[in-house]
């Protein structure tokens, strides 16, 4: 296996500098896979969106504006696929134990939604993130800036796999925050993506599909433009996931309509995006610990700061990875080729 551990970060933020936000990583010894938890103890306004057409989530469906619950305590993303998605049976215990939730009269019960991704392909399949792990991950969760690269959720994510898994290169998981007028928007991605990741401030690629040879990027799009034919894919094991969070004053659908615009993000900085073959899904927190009032930023500017700080999470996501070598299989990071 490869060294796990995040380069220094430099100046971008992290989804922490959100207040009332935590977040703990899980990462599995056993193989490259785990899961994350952003924590909200005392409770957000919660949206999704889901663009991807293969999808692996939990609780989704209560945060449409027009269901019952409005706030959620915690969102937990996960690889293992489908089966990953019990990591949030130990994130619920773990805040049911402390009291985190609502009163339900017969217990506190946390509204915890989730989503997953696809890394089955890395290492030993079998060994996917469970309710222990979910349980490991809250135990975890602090304040502090949240490592990067081959950790948690992006523990085993790759990108860059159209042109077949053998020429894709290390994803990852990465963060990025911004501040504006007193209000401040961060995001969490774990990227598994299809398709290359781009870095919008140039129009490079950063990771992604490599040539044959697989000491050069190939550039998917160019690639898919000049008539080359993709590899055959199994729907669902690609997917980018990810948590916009506030500290703003929002309803639920403005929060719904954050995680949306946020989605924007995701188009900058990944291509392809949101394929047949991706399950990507950002869900939008707010904290409501300032008031959009005065000179605080209205929607508009608050999803101009979402799609940013995804795009600048999703390069970093990439950027703080580090190589990965499994028997035979070998996925070079975005520094590996400089």
């Amino acid at each position: 296996m490869s060294d796990q551990s995040a380069p220094d970060r430099p100046h971008a933020g992290a989804i922490t500098d959100v207040a009332g936000i935590e977040v703990g990583h899980y990462s599995d010894p056993r193989r490259p896979t785990g899961c994350t938890v952003i924590i909200a103890r005392e409770g957000a306004v919660a949206g999704v969106d889901v663009r991807g057409a293969a999808p692996g989530t939990r609780e989704t469906d209560l945060l449409a504006p027009g269901n019952l619950v409005q706030q959620v305590h915690a969102v937990m993303l996960a690889g293992g696929s489908a089966w990953g998605l019990a990591a949030a049976d130990g994130a619920m215990r773990w805040l049911e134990e402390r009291g985190v939730g609502f009163d339900v009269r017969f217990g506190t019960l946390p509204i915890i939604p989730a989503a997953v991704l696809f890394d089955l392909p890395v290492g030993d399949a079998r060994i996917r993130p469970d309710a222990d792990a979910g349980y490991a991950a809250c135990a975890a969760a602090s304040s502090a800036a949240p490592a990067e690269g081959n950790v948690g959720a992006g523990s085993g994510a790759l990108v860059g796999k159209l042109f077949g898994v053998e020429r894709a290169m290390k994803g990852g998981i990465g963060t990025a925050s911004i501040t504006v007028n007193g209000v401040t928007v961060g995001a969490l991605i774990a990227c598994n993506a299809l398709g290359d990741v781009i870095d919008p401030d140039t129009g490079h690629v950063v990771a992604g599909a490599r040539t044959e040879d697989g000491r050069a990027l190939l550039d998917t799009r160019r690639a898919l433009l000049r008539g080359e034919l993709p590899k055959p894919l199994l729907a669902g094991t690609n997917t980018t996931l990810g948590v916009v969070a506030t500290d703003a004053v929002l309803t639920k659908v403005q929060a719904n309509r954050l995680a949306s615009v946020a989605h924007d993000g995701l188009a900058r900085a990944i291509n392809p995006v949101h394929t047949m073959s991706d399950g990507d899904t950002l869900f939008a927190l707010a904290t409501g610990r300032v008031p959009l009032e005065g000179d605080a930023p209205g929607m508009t500017v608050l999803g101009t700061m979402a799609a940013e700080v995804v795009a600048l999470a999703t390069v970093r996501a990439v950027r703080a990875a580090r190589s990965v070598r499994i028997g035979s299989s070998h996925f070079p990071a975005a520094g590996d080729l400089g």
